[in-house]
């Protein structure tokens, strides 16, 4: 049988992703103090002492799900929501009493759609939404003002445009919320998945939320796996993971006297090339370095927060931290980086990271997503299911007409 796709065609996808993960960039693999664009390396917090702090963290994630059925008929809904720990416990946010349930979380009541108007009925709730109204307060514009895109365009995209658009705008609206909470104070941290820019907010406005959490001492950072940072820099990566190997870590004066739990974690700031070759022309306003021009308020850092030998860039995560956290005077013209305050933040990011399961990854962040992540099975269990339910039980209708509104033309052919 011919083949469906061409050899050439494969053979350029292959040579093209060889060319991106093996681009040198020039970036030294020993660390220059001064330099925040060369690897700086430390060595893990000791695991008994990960508990052993007196801040807390706050993470924040979103989920969403959507199904259209052969009839035009549309289930879709999206969710927020948040999880605190300190001392390594996890802090009740709620108010209810569930004894497994700690987080907060928010979930829409608009999830049907038929036809246009239910996409606006989705939008106007979101905009009504308690934490949303608070943010907009806070931000003293309307949502004409801070959102690029006004309700037409987003309603005449497709489902998952205003999904993606309602679960975004409640993410930020949470890190306000959590800002507001009684018991912070400075020092804690919010987490937040992803990075700290956005497409559905005007830069302004983020840059406001930004100088508002570091009124308060609240360091803000938002982490990634994936990111098209982490090909550009993977030649960069094997260097580092080389040199500390075969060099450094014989050499490493630690304070961990077991060879066993003697790790060195490595952190540094993307620069500008890299930044550029990963998100193209189109995207340089993305990762721009700035807080006019751009899209958000975060600088991109490269780290590995928990390093075992021999693993690969799957244990890098990419991290946006506030531009107001690593740059004290961001205000002004100088934009020397704050050395001492960026390694602390790094290191401290470690007391997160000790998990077997989520290497490298602040365990918080894993607990946010599987609080408000909209798995295929809670979808069709959780709401398909109890909305054929209700049909049958509630509206006496017919079970074979239930079936053939949720019939899914693909599964069938």
């Amino acid at each position: 049988m011919e083949d469906l796709i061409p050899q050439t065609a494969i053979d350029t996808v292959a040579q093209h992703i060889n060319f991106r993960n093996s681009k040198p960039y020039g970036i030294s693999i020993v660390s220059v103090p001064s330099n925040p664009e060369t690897p700086h390396f430390f060595e893990i917090v000791p695991f008994t002492e990960i508990d052993q702090m007196n801040w807390r963290v706050y993470a924040v994630d979103g989920s969403q799900a959507s199904k259209t059925f052969y009839n035009g008929l549309s289930i879709g809904l999206y969710r927020g929501g948040y999880v605190c720990f300190e001392n390594g416990q996890q802090r009740r946010m709620n108010d209810n009493d569930d004894p497994v349930v700690y987080g907060k979380t928010y979930l829409p009541q608009n999830m049907l759609i038929t036809s246009q108007d239910h996409l606006y009925a989705m939008y106007q709730e979101l905009i009504d939404s308690l934490p949303v109204k608070n943010f907009i307060t806070f931000l003293d514009a309307s949502p004409e003002d801070v959102f690029p895109y006004n309700v037409d365009a987003l309603v005449a995209g497709s489902l998952s445009t205003i999904l993606n658009f309602c679960q975004e705008i409640l993410e930020w609206s949470l890190v306000y919320e959590i800002a507001l909470r009684p018991e912070v104070r400075p020092g804690d941290f919010i987490l937040r998945d992803g990075t700290l820019r956005s497409l559905n907010i005007r830069q302004e406005y983020l840059v406001k939320l930004g100088q508002f959490l570091a009124s308060k001492g609240i360091i803000v950072a938002a982490v990634t796996k994936n990111s098209p940072i982490k090909m550009e820099l993977n030649y960069t990566f094997r260097q580092i993971d080389n040199y500390l190997q075969e060099q450094l870590k014989s050499q490493y004066p630690f304070k961990q006297a077991d060879p066993r739990y003697q790790k060195l974690c490595c952190w540094f700031e993307v620069p500008e090339p890299v930044l550029a070759a990963a998100y193209g022309r189109t995207g340089g306003q993305y990762a721009r370095k700035a807080l006019t021009g751009g899209r958000g308020f975060g600088l991109f850092f490269a780290a590995r927060l928990d390093y075992v030998e021999k693993l690969q860039n799957y244990d890098w995560v990419l991290v946006d931290i506030s531009f107001f956290d690593a740059v004290p005077n961001v205000a002004g013209s100088d934009l020397i980086r704050d050395m001492e305050r960026l390694l602390s933040i790094f290191y401290n990011l470690t007391r997160l990271t000790q998990e077997h399961y989520i290497l490298g990854y602040p365990y918080p962040l894993v607990d946010a997503h599987n609080l408000v992540s909209l798995t295929s099975a809670f979808f069709e269990g959780e709401i398909v299911n109890r909305v054929k339910h209700s049909m049958y039980y509630n509206q006496q209708m017919d079970n074979v007409d239930i079936e053939n509104l949720f019939l899914d033309i693909h599964s069938r052919f």
